[in-house]
């Protein structure tokens, strides 16, 4: 490892992963014990069922109803799919189409011994597999032919809640240059436990995230991408109570970031914390087999916390999440753990403050493409100093190599932003990530001064935080309001009746197939 700019103790660093990692290996003694609603129905989608019932409920959604209200959901949904595909001779989606007319009941079927079934699954899962593989190929000639923007990556937002003129806004942001597009979903939807099916063109705050959007836009994006010269990376949202099953068609549309972490539905959407942290696990075993870079939502802690005095929260958390993500099969360079510039501008030195906090984390995690998030709970409306709000934001994230610059926009707290916005946001962003290309090799941290005590001081409470929740485990640790100042209870919060222990011909191929890449 290189010797710490900051003047990092990398002994202290690797005991906090030690610590993060025991935290992470508890979590995931758990998560293995039992499977979701939403993981079977990723299933489902996984082994091509697809589309909705005469009511418009998802397909997916109705064959693990019927296996729910039948009270064996336990035995896994790929173990009654397998055996009625030797019962009948239908495919996975005509079974589905018969179960949702009443004309077939799955569970009445005879059952034929284990092997047999896993082998009347495994062509539909090989099926699925080659056309992940096929986008991962697609996406790596893109990048070896006509390439990328350099890191940071610029990252705009649209959001609607047409996908068709999210269309128009991406590709002229591209053209601006952008490198990556983030189609923010509908207000709520991450409380919706269905994904909803086709084109969509009214939202509130965003656009629905569908199967058929996204086709949609990684067209236009490809199409744009090409007229540039520049591959440009498409984003959405796998967190909420449809985790894994959005990460599925991402895998299947080839998206290649996707806002994905547990903590941040159980804090702020407060979703159950056992239900989303199993349903965490496979939509990252997905995601990592995709090529798809997760962000994560630390930035979010300080908009509810201090800045200056939550900051060992949001460190512990990404370390936390980084060793969810590495048992989940992720490598490091696919991890956009997240931070945030959100220091109060009235602050002595907050500059400084936060320079330091965004060098620690680049060299606390030296490989990850890190998401680092702009002002936004100080942005006033007063559009000039919001700019240079900005304007400091991106100074600190050329500095310290981030991997994922979200930028920030002057109108940040009046509206969704207008293409003009955007475009001054990239101007902003373009000038100084050019004119400052090299400061962070030119530059040297003052032994004994403020930037290198105050990561210092960060590591150190960041430590202490991850040996007490090795104590008492993650759950409780949640129960306390260690983040963002938010409590919430292991048996609270929306979808735990969702949760179902697995039973004894439980068996998902996926994870392992995926594991091993």
């Amino acid at each position: 490892m290189e010797k710490s700019k900051l003047g990092l103790d990398f002994e202290k660093v690797k005991y906090a992963k030690k610590l993060a990692g025991t935290i992470a290996t508890d979590v995931q003694n758990f998560v293995d014990q039992y499977t979701t609603v939403t993981v079977e129905r990723t299933l489902c989608r996984l082994i091509g069922i697809d589309g909705t019932d005469n009511n418009d409920v998802p397909l997916p959604n109705v064959v693990v109803n019927e296996l729910q209200e039948k009270g064996v959901l336990k035995e896994g949904v790929l173990f009654y799919l397998g055996n009625a595909i030797l019962e009948t001779g239908k495919t996975p989606q005509e079974i589905a189409e018969a179960i949702s007319t009443g004309n077939l009941d799955i569970t009445k079927l005879k059952i034929n011994p284990t092997d047999k079934i896993k082998a009347a699954v495994q062509p539909h899962i090989d099926a699925c597999i080659k056309r992940i593989r096929g986008n991962v190929a697609k996406r790596n000639e893109y990048l070896s032919t006509i390439g990328e923007g350099p890191k940071p990556y610029l990252y705009i937002i649209v959001a609607t809640g047409n996908i068709y003129e999210d269309v128009v806004q991406a590709q002229a942001g591209a053209r601006q240059g952008a490198d990556v597009i983030a189609v923010i979903r509908t207000t709520g939807q991450s409380l919706l436990d269905y994904v909803p099916y086709g084109a969509t063109t009214e939202g509130f705050g965003g656009t629905f995230a569908t199967q058929e959007n996204f086709r949609i836009m990684r067209k236009a994006l490809d199409e744009v991408g090409e007229e540039v010269g520049r591959y440009i990376r498409l984003c959405n949202y796998c967190s909420g109570l449809c985790m894994p099953e959005i990460a599925a068609m991402g895998a299947l549309e080839r998206l290649d970031v996707m806002l994905n972490d547990a903590l941040y539905g159980i804090l702020f959407r407060d979703i159950n914390p056992q239900r989303t942290l199993i349903d965490q696990f496979f939509s990252r075993v997905i995601n990592g087999f995709a090529g798809v870079i997760i962000n994560t939502g630390e930035d979010n802690y300080l908009t509810t916390a201090d800045a200056v005095e939550a900051a060992h929260t949001v460190l512990a958390s990404d370390l936390i999440n980084e060793q969810l993500a590495l048992l989940a099969g992720l490598p490091e360079e696919q991890m956009g753990l997240g931070h945030a510039f959100e220091m109060d501008p009235g602050l002595e030195n907050g500059f400084l403050l936060e320079l330091a906090q965004a060098q620690m984390t680049r060299e606390i995690f030296p490989k990850a493409t890190l998401k680092y998030m702009p002002p936004t709970k100080f942005m006033t409306g007063n559009i000039f100093r919001g700019h240079i709000q900005d304007a400091l934001f991106n100074i600190i994230g050329i500095w310290t190599h981030q991997g994922i610059q979200l930028l920030g926009m002057p109108t940040e707290a009046i509206h969704t932003p207008f293409m003009s916005d955007r475009y001054l946001s990239i101007e902003n962003a373009r000038y100084i990530f050019n004119d400052m290309r090299s400061i962070g090799e030119e530059m040297e941290f003052r032994e004994g001064g403020i930037c290198r005590q105050r990561a210092k001081t960060v590591l150190d409470n960041t430590i202490e935080l991850l040996q007490q929740i090795v104590k008492e485990g993650l759950f409780s640790a949640l129960e306390k309001g260690i983040f963002g100042d938010v409590k919430r209870s292991k048996t609270g919060g929306k979808g735990l009746a969702g949760v179902v222990g697995k039973g004894e011909n439980y068996f998902n191929p996926f994870i392992e197939i995926m594991l091993k890449k």
